[in-house]
């Protein structure tokens, strides 16, 4: 097989060594180690499935390989903050071809399955989003098909445990509400204004919020409102802000943007992705500004 048609397949590989990764920038290492290892063996290639899952079977590889390394994370009652490593994904980088649903990118979800055990992980995307037989995968995992079935029932039971319990009604969802998207603009008109009074009527009594880079964790509205105060309003405060709308893994997103006194641009400060349950702030998973640039978001701005 040519190259240009192992390339064709390349964002569809993008997004599941995410899936498996939880790290935007250490799947783009592996599709490339994946599209090194299909040229190296191109001639092992037998016909005896299709091309693209053969593809599918050298990325998975290359992410075990990559899961290997890394140490085990415990998982708690706050994933989305015990993974230092998990990062966003731009929704426009999504390939059109597939239509990804919310529920298997989410961050939650992503971010609970980084707790699996390596091979089970891979059963429950390769099974439950990819759609592949037991049989197949079994293959492609070297396991027999009963431990891919008990790897499975695992899998699905942590995940009960741990994702948002209406979690099933995302599955459709491949791009934010418009109840979404009215909300994400009261958010970002109230956070510019540092409106503390209709921020705090944007979330939810149980609000989270969680910082993955820096594995910081607050629960309840409270707790965050009391987060931003210092941040944004009072003795102490930034500076002027701004906002650039985004979406990231099937979720509205705002990209926020301080300029300090004295200043002539704004810098970008981080990135917000809400999840939003009956017109309100569920939970906003916060990120670095060096996740900016796969958005095409610059790093500062003029106003």
């Amino acid at each position: 097989m040519a190259v240009e048609e192992a390339e064709q397949h390349r964002r569809e590989l993008h997004v599941h060594c995410y899936r498996m990764l939880g790290s935007y920038t250490e799947a783009e290492d592996a599709v490339q180690e994946t599209m090194l290892r299909a040229w190296r063996r191109a001639d092992t290639y037998e016909g005896r499935s299709t091309y693209r899952a053969w593809l599918y079977k050298i990325a998975t590889n290359v992410c075990l390989d990559l899961l290997a390394k890394r140490k085990d994370v415990v998982l708690s009652e706050a994933p989305l903050s015990d993974v230092p490593w998990l990062e966003p994904y731009p929704d426009q980088q999504l390939p059109e071809e597939l239509a990804v649903a919310r529920e298997t990118i989410e961050l939650a979800f992503l971010a609970v399955i980084q707790h699996l055990p390596a091979r089970q992980r891979a059963v429950l995307v390769m099974r439950d989003v990819l759609g592949w037989p037991a049989e197949e995968t079994a293959e492609t995992l070297e396991m027999t098909v009963p431990s891919v079935k008990s790897a499975l029932q695992r899998g699905r039971a942590t995940l009960r445990k741990h994702l948002p319990e209406r979690r099933s009604e995302w599955a459709a969802a491949t791009e934010p509400s418009a109840e979404e998207r009215v909300v994400l603009k009261r958010f970002v008109e109230a956070s510019m204004k540092a409106d503390m009074g209709t921020l705090a009527t944007l979330l939810r009594e149980d609000a989270i919020q969680a910082m993955p880079p820096s594995m910081q964790f607050f629960p309840g509205r409270r707790a965050i409102l009391d987060m931003w105060a210092p941040v944004m309003a009072g003795q102490g405060a930034w500076g002027e802000w701004r906002a650039r709308t985004t979406t990231a893994n099937r979720m509205p997103a705002v990209a926020n943007y301080v300029r300090r006194p004295g200043e002539e641009f704004f810098t970008a400060v981080n990135l917000d992705v809400l999840r939003i349950e009956d017109g309100l702030i569920a939970e906003i998973t916060t990120f670095g500004p060096e996740t900016l640039p796969a958005f095409g978001l610059p790093e500062r701005i003029f106003d």
